[in-house]
């Protein structure tokens, strides 16, 4: 049976670099795997959409396992493809399937949502599901924000296994920026302190940490994170489940507002005043 991808330190670094890879081996047409095999048992639908100025198409498939009966294993996809960028299509779709881990006996990540479909259908238990998720977050100037969430539910788990990942595409270059390049070099210092002060308001409206704050601090010490969204509001970071709060907070967001950022974000970046 497959290892479920469980996130934990460093892993978005790994996922970024999963990225880059996967973007050196795109062509210049449109991916055919995003368009996934349509049983009697599937759904599937594509609605376009507009972004801003960025032009979209929302892709619905659903299936579960062809020729089962009863209690059958089952994947919803709700993705989203750029008609103008393929690469980017294709990224968001090798991401996705990289986020669901890997298998003991196989040699690597899934490459495609198709290529992980194939393979669940032949090893998933009845009850098994994953879930994908994939949306624009925010458009601001170059940079599209690009939200990726998969959860997987496995028999015997306690709960889902959540994971959320952001990319942003730089459109000039054709390509993700990493956090470190979005700030101005030697600030990265300035960063985890402005992310720390994020996280000590976040902490004064958390009702488990007011109760006991040193238990608290102990068992969810803060944590840096570099999953970040450049939005207009300015940088939202996502962290984990279980990384700096119980599962019942599900994965943690913080908002760093752009007048934090000053002096620590590459001045391209920040909204013209």
């Amino acid at each position: 049976m497959r290892r479920p991808f469980t996130p934990r330190g460093g892993i978005h670094a790994l996922l970024l670099g999963a990225a880059l890879l996967a973007l050196a081996g795109c062509g210049s047409s449109p991916p055919a795997n995003i368009t996934l095999d349509s049983p009697a048992s599937a759904s599937q639908s594509a609605t376009p959409e507009k972004v801003g100025d960025l032009s979209t198409e929302r892709i619905k498939w659903s299936s579960d396992k062809p020729g089962c009966k009863g209690d059958c294993p089952r994947i919803e996809i709700d993705t989203v493809s750029f008609p103008g960028i393929p690469k980017l299509t294709a990224l968001v779709d090798h991401v996705l399937a990289y986020m669901t881990g890997t298998d003991a006996n196989r040699r690597g990540p899934y490459e495609t949502l198709s290529e992980y479909t194939q393979y669940f259908w032949s090893t998933a238990r009845p009850r098994d599901a994953t879930y994908f998720k994939a949306s624009v977050k925010d458009t601001v100037g170059d940079i599209v924000s690009i939200e990726l969430h998969t959860e997987q539910f496995l028999t015997g788990a306690a709960h889902g296994i959540p994971a959320t990942q952001y990319l942003n595409w730089q459109r000039s270059r054709g390509r993700v920026m990493a956090l470190d390049e979005a700030l101005i070099p030697g600030r990265h210092a300035e960063y985890v302190a402005a992310l720390q002060r994020a996280h000590a308001k976040w902490l004064a409206g958390n009702a488990d940490a007011k109760r006991d704050p040193a238990a608290y601090s102990k068992m969810w010490p803060f944590q840096e994170s570099d999953n970040f969204a450049l939005t207009r509001d300015g940088i939202v970071v996502k962290f984990d489940a279980y990384s700096i709060a119980p599962y019942s907070y599900g994965e943690p967001e913080l908002t760093l507002p752009y007048a934090d950022l000053r002096g620590i974000l590459k001045p391209e970046l920040l909204p013209k005043s």
